[in-house]
């Protein structure tokens, strides 16, 4: 019935969904490299082929700002437009939403095992939520309640400017600033960020890279992998990643504290995307959280708010969500 896509950078993910089985329970469940094809109509034809199913909406999130049901991909040479998908796929209904707008849709929806605590606080009942989402790019989204459910709200955040916090952040911010100009804070709290922050780290003390390491380094077309696995499971031969991965964090906690002040988070902050899941011990080890709440004067207020890692895949979650809820809307599905 239902086709539901979480469309990032790196892979895209498609799901097949039945009114009976609802957006927890997708009876189809595909992975395709993005970057291995045209666009995402091809994608979507050939998961249709696989599933062999009767298909009447779609619902894709994408990593990029949706205007009037079009987005131009941030990190993908893709526009994607939900009325030439509708033509080209012949479906009724298509949404196309940001993901991070997706994300917001399910976070109200998530379950404690969806869910793992940083920091427990105690969250206001309908307070604003905060949402920070470091996968490919840096995703930020807002949650604000209406008086009788929780509105989702997308934002561009990640591309506001990076605020260093401490000299080797500022360093880091020159750095950067030499090659692009304008320094986001996705350029520091991404998984695209991670090769160069290493790059930054190594120059400033070359010796510190093994040369085994650099040399699985140089094979490899993602080094960001590569760099968070040495960090996290043989730190001791390898502390230029260490240092890489504790720089991200840090300034991933400081930006998760501006995020908390800015929308006043009282009902929580949550993590999501692929880097948390992937530095997950780093997160719980107090460096996030030491910079979170390094906010002088609203310190104490910031250790109340609770911080999660969202550990499902709740974009796509999300997406299906939408995807039925807007079915339910139109008389298409019960409920």
């Amino acid at each position: 019935m239902l086709i539901a896509g979480d469309i990032g950078g790196t892979k895209t993910l498609l799901a097949f969904y039945t009114e009976s089985g609802g957006a927890r329970k997708p009876t189809a469940l595909r992975e395709f490299p993005s970057e291995k094809f045209a666009g995402l109509g091809e994608i979507v034809r050939q998961f249709l082929a696989e599933v062999g199913e009767p298909v009447t909406a779609a619902c894709f999130d994408v990593a990029g700002p949706v205007v009037g049901g079009r987005a131009q991909l941030t990190n993908l040479p893709w526009l994607v437009d939900a009325e030439a998908l509708a033509r080209e796929l012949e479906l009724a209904h298509v949404s196309v939403i940001n993901d991070l707008k997706a994300v917001a849709y399910a976070v109200p929806h998530l379950e404690e095992t969806d869910l793992q605590t940083i920091n427990p606080g105690h969250a206001e009942p309908h307070g604003p939520i905060a949402i920070l989402a470091p996968g490919t790019g840096l995703g930020e989204a807002f949650l604000i309640w209406n008086g009788s459910e929780y509105l989702p709200c997308a934002s561009e955040g990640g591309h506001a400017d990076f605020g260093p916090t401490d000299p080797l952040q500022a360093a880091l911010y020159q750095h950067l600033a030499s090659k692009f100009g304008h320094v986001a804070y996705e350029r520091v709290c991404s998984g695209s960020a991670i090769p160069g922050i290493y790059d930054f780290l190594r120059a400033r003390d070359p010796a510190s890279e093994p040369l085994e390491f650099a040399a699985r380094l140089a094979a490899v077309e993602d080094r960001t992998p590569q760099i968070v696995e040495a960090a996290l499971t043989n730190g001791a031969a390898n502390p230029l990643a260490v240092a890489t991965v504790d720089l991200f964090v840090s300034a991933l906690g400081a930006e998760g504290g501006n995020l908390a002040l800015k929308f006043l988070a009282t009902g929580g902050v949550y993590l999501a995307g692929g880097m948390p899941q992937r530095v997950l011990p780093r997160l719980g080890d107090g460096r996030f959280m030491r910079a979170f709440t390094a906010k002088g004067r609203f310190a104490a207020l910031l250790a109340t708010i609770p911080v999660k890692v969202v550990v499902t895949r709740a974009a796509l979650f999300g997406a299906a969500l939408y995807g039925l809820d807007r079915l339910r809307r139109a008389g298409v599905i019960s409920g």
